[in-house]
């Protein structure tokens, strides 16, 4: 099966994963893939209409008519639901909960794992998520995982709020990562996890810099070594 021209960035909640993947999108003039603001907008969107995040057949029934576009933004992803703009609304550590439970449903997820492969299908993309490594784009030439401990994720999350001005409390982000990290990889289908042939990153003690420069490195090294060795891409 031939490699797709994709980069795959998978990991938990506070890895750097969104920051991250919009500077190397940037950087190789790539399409960035927000697979985890569809999930969050998918548990807004339930939320919203009182239907059970553990019904998947209504969820999907749900999905049938939903209007989702992810439009490039210097800071997240802006999110559109239905003409209206979530992007601040799904970012709370309690819609990441939320989003968690509906990425549960299997329903939820192959409906969404299809379009995220229409959105990837001529290559050239950056998708960042949980499973896009393992599960959406297994065929991807090059595939990461950026992790950190909790306390740093919870640290840096806190900041990202304040800045944004709206209130945080660092302790209760701390308890919603570990519960979301325990959620995410404890589930049956799609459990957060590294692909087998994924480079996986601390980006703990790393700065924003560091970590694109070391994965931009890899890739280009890759992508050398693809050219030197064509059949090896296939």
């Amino acid at each position: 099966m031939m490699m797709q021209d994709i980069i795959t960035i998978d990991g938990p909640s506070g890895g750097g994963k969104s920051t991250i993947s919009r500077l190397i999108a940037a950087k190789l003039g790539f399409t960035y893939l927000d697979t985890g603001a569809m999930y969050r907008a998918v548990g807004y969107k339930a939320q919203k209409l009182g239907i059970d995040l553990s019904n998947g057949q209504a969820l999907a029934k749900m999905l049938d008519s939903i209007n989702l576009n992810l439009i490039p933004n210097e800071g997240d992803t802006k999110v559109i639901l239905d003409k209206e703009d979530i992007s601040l609304a799904i970012r709370t550590a309690e819609m990441g909960l939320i989003a968690s439970k509906v990425s549960a449903q299997p329903e939820v997820r192959a409906k969404l794992t299809e379009m995220q492969r229409r959105i990837g299908e001529k290559g050239g993309v950056v998708a960042e998520g949980r499973d896009t490594g393992t599960i959406v784009f297994p065929s991807a030439k090059y595939k990461f995982f950026l992790d950190a401990k909790p306390e740093e994720r919870a640290r840096r999350r806190t900041l990202q709020l304040r800045e944004k001005g709206q209130q945080a409390n660092e302790l209760e982000i701390l308890a919603q990562i570990i519960k979301r990290d325990q959620d995410d990889i404890g589930r049956s289908l799609a459990p957060l996890q590294p692909a087998a042939n994924a480079i996986i990153v601390d980006t703990s003690k790393m700065s924003i810099e560091d970590v694109v420069r070391f994965m931009l490195e890899k890739v280009e090294k890759s992508r050398k070594n693809s050219d030197n060795n064509p059949q090896k891409a296939e």
